[in-house]
């Protein structure tokens, strides 16, 4: 191990990367660590014991081309459905159907929408995704954020991909002559689909109407995906195809599932084919103007380098030392998975469909971005902070979008996705990023209207039982208000969650706190004295005779079974001793309830120790975290690390569970720096073991702040001491201040924990709710 010989050295960085506008300098590019096919395929890691191995059936992942936070996903396909929990690619697959531009919500169980798919031929043509799928295998694959490759053998073709955010390019050389075609098919699962050829302008063009396809999810959103098809080579036919029907030289067909348009060419043997793509969610016109706009040449390799320089820049707002090339993979991976949500949604002049209803057209000013697909249960505990640390203004324009959509709606949304309102999920965690943005100093947003969305939300509730269900405003908000829980005896009826009572209660009891810092900065006193005492409405549901979360009646009484560590009807996905914890807001209020800090400890440590921490899912996220707040930071050094290599392997099967949007990465990106967000709305952040020797953070107001661990390896994984900025410092947490304006922090890292250093109650982090 190479140790500095002296204090100011280690203080020193020793190796730079790419940065664009960033002050480092060097050949390296980041890029080259990301495998995008990583969490495509079924998971191999593990949560051990009562939860055995934690695996899913398929990957939920997909290997995309994209702009940061861009528009389309233009992704490999495998899978032509646009139906819920079915990504476009799994790794399983040996099957390549085409190029899609996605607009699948990474990471989750959701659906596609308003998609199109598009796949060179070779010889012979065959038009649906399942006759025309051809062998592939991964080792032809090349898949970066910024392009991708695949040889098919069958077809003979080398078919390569690059894009911009709302627009791709693709080249495709033909190793033969002979006939070559292009299958065009708008992915509608209602077959609800349009598509044309225009010869003249040698264009495709189609529409993809946005619908809820299972019962539950509201009425047809009123809006379509259209997209735009460019080809540049003269064609000898072309025509229209119903499943295994053709019509040649047809110009246009609509509705009915399986339909698509085909043209045919020539081509001389390793001739390239150039093509290029489009979509909008405003109209034709629309689609066309951003394909203008952002690819107007038939340049692949400028665009591939435009988008090259637009990732290198992103990812070395991050820069990392270590001789560690996997934990460079496993970092700049997950720094790529946490930049496809939100999405952006409106096209390049700005315009977008009006959410909820899908009309009509409004207009942003110019340099703005409208963002949507925000699967905000999981991405409010660490995504949003992540964006609101390290691309403030971004993160200000997505709250701004959050008002946009209460002020065309009515309501602040619980779980915006697909420019409507949905019935997914629970909590109101809208609230909790609006406020961790305004509580950090994100001032780009309109606070007053967002306010006012926050506070309806939490004093009201629709008038309409079919807005209720559809997802506007919270659900059981009147019962929650009458008994300070939601009991058991309240079916919170709606489309999927029928129970949940405790979580529902838990979470909403995190939202009010986020809501009263807001009320406090805003000097709404009475709001402010109101939710923080609604605040403390986890104590309703913790058991006194167990320290748990429970179940509990109308009449006051707490279910008499043994259940902390059983799935049960009134949790959210998981057992009461994973949502126990759901109180980040107020960890030293639940220690009281647990009988003390000793009982509280002994609860902790058995999460680990009996293995029943299960991070594949989100409520457990911030758990290892809350070690320090007992004074005993030692052992979140020794979970965090645990988690982060037994959860996490750089392999297509490599993520614990789903990426759930970026959220399963934004974690791995906060833990491999060493400080996590447990408590969003607080300007805190938990210490744990910072993994890499230097670490700096190039931030978006011109400061950088780095983070140097001293001897850090897989071994030394536990703090021995620390200084900030040239002082000691023994705090086992750090503040958004202490970052934001810029500095250095240095660890002395060692293999034994040193039980001493952040142990004093002066060390943990400040207790905000009194």
């Amino acid at each position: 191990m190479k140790k500095p010989t002296t204090y100011l050295l280690f203080l020193l960085p020793v190796i730079v990367f790419t940065a664009c506008t960033h002050p480092a300098t060097s050949t390296v590019s980041l890029l080259s660590y990301i495998d995008t096919r990583v969490g495509t395929a079924a998971s191999v890691t593990k949560t051990a014991g009562m939860f055995g191995k934690h695996t899913e059936e398929y990957g939920q992942t997909i290997p995309a081309v994209l702009e940061p936070n861009g528009m389309n996903f233009w992704t490999p396909q495998t899978q032509d459905t646009e139906l819920k929990c079915i990504a476009p690619y799994y790794y399983r697959d040996s099957l390549f159907q085409g190029f899609r531009n996605s607009h699948w919500i990474s990471g989750g169980c959701t659906q596609d929408y308003g998609s199109m798919t598009l796949m060179p031929l070779a010889g012979k043509l065959s038009c649906t995704p399942e006759k025309r799928a051809t062998l592939f295998t991964h080792d032809s694959e090349e898949a970066t954020p910024a392009y991708y490759s695949v040889y098919l053998p069958h077809e003979q073709i080398q078919a390569e991909m690059t894009g911009r955010s709302r627009s791709a390019i693709f080249r495709f050389t033909y190793g033969k002559e002979g006939d070559a075609y292009l299958v065009v098919n708008p992915n509608s699962d209602e077959g609800e689909g349009y598509i044309e050829v225009d010869t003249i302008h040698k264009r495709i063009y189609g529409y993809n109407p946005v619908h809820r396809i299972y019962q539950g999810w509201g009425e047809p959103a009123g809006y379509s995906g259209h997209f735009i098809i460019e080809y540049q080579k003269s064609i000898s036919d072309f025509g229209m195809f119903r499943n295994d029907s053709l019509y040649p030289q047809q110009t246009n067909i609509r509705l009915g599932k399986g339909i698509g348009a085909y043209i045919r060419f020539h081509v001389e043997a390793n001739e390239q084919v150039m093509v290029k793509a489009a979509s909008s969610f405003t109209d034709k016109e629309g689609a066309i103007r951003n394909l203008t706009d952002e690819i107007p040449h038939w340049d692949f390799d400028l665009t591939r380098k435009e988008l090259t320089e637009i990732w290198e820049h992103h990812l070395a707002g991050i820069e990392i030392e270590t001789t560690d090339t996997v934990a460079k993979q496993k970092f700049y991976g997950a720094l790529y998975r946490a930049s496809f949500l939100p999405r952006t949604f409106n096209d390049t002049d700005g315009r977008y469909p009006s959410f909820a209803s899908g009309s009509p057209i409004r207009q942003l000013a110019q340099g703005k971005t409208y963002y949507e697909d925000y699967s905000m249960w999981d991405t409010y505990r660490a995504l949003h902070p992540l964006i609101n640390l390290l691309h403030p203004s971004k993160g200000g324009d997505m709250m701004q979008s959050l008002v946009y959509k209460y002020e065309e709606g009515g309501w602040l949304p619980i779980f915006p996705c697909w420019n409507s309102y949905t019935a997914a999920m629970i909590g109101d965690h809208c609230i909790a990023a609006l406020g961790d943005a305004y509580i950090k100093g994100i001032r780009n947003f309109d606070i007053q209207k967002a306010y006012e969305a926050m506070r309806k939300n939490a004093f009201e509730h629709p008038a309409s039982e079919e807005d209720y269900k559809n997802g506007m405003g919270r659900r059981a908000l009147d019962s929650y208000l009458k008994y300070g829980y939601i009991p058991l005896e309240d079916s919170v009826p709606d489309a999927f969650h029928t129970n949940e009572q405790v979580s529902r209660t838990l979470e909403y009891a995190y939202d009010d706190f986020v809501l009263a810092q807001v009320a406090r900065l805003l000097d709404k006193t009475k709001d402010y004295e109101q939710l923080s005492s609604r605040a403390k409405n986890y104590r309703n549901v913790i058991d006194p005779r167990t320290g748990y979360a429970q179940g509990r009646h109308a009449d006051g009484t707490f279910l008499n079974e043994t259940n902390a560590f059983s799935f049960n009807r009134f949790i959210t996905e998981g057992a009461p001793c994973h949502y126990t914890w759901y109180v980040p807001q107020d960890p030293y209020g639940l220690m009281e309830c647990m009988g003390g800090p000793d009982r509280y400890i002994a609860k902790l440590d058995s999460m680990f120790s009996q293995h029943r921490y299960w991070h594949g899912n989100e409520p457990c996220h911030q758990v290892a975290f809350m070690f320090n707040y007992a004074g005993q930071p030692w052992k979140t050094q020794k979970a965090v690390r645990h988690i982060m290599e037994t959860e996490y392997v750089n392999a297509p099967g490599g993520l614990s569970g789903n990426d759930d949007a970026g959220q399963m990465s934004a974690w791995y990106v906060f833990a491999a720096l060493g400080f996590y967000p447990v408590c969003p709305g607080t300007p805190y952040y938990a210490l744990a073991s910072p993994s890499f020797e230097t670490a700096v953070l190039h931030l978006e107001n011109g400061n950088t702040f780095r983070l140097v661990a001293r001897h850090a390896s897989k071994e030394n994984i536990y703090i021995q001491d620390a200084v900030l900025n040239g002082k000691p410092y023994t705090q086992n947490y750090i503040t958004h201040e202490d970052i934001i304006k810029g500095g250095t922090m240095v660890f002395i890292m060692g293999d034994k924990p040193n039980k001493k250093w952040g142990a004093a109650a002066s060390d943990c982090p400040p207790r905000i709710l009194e």
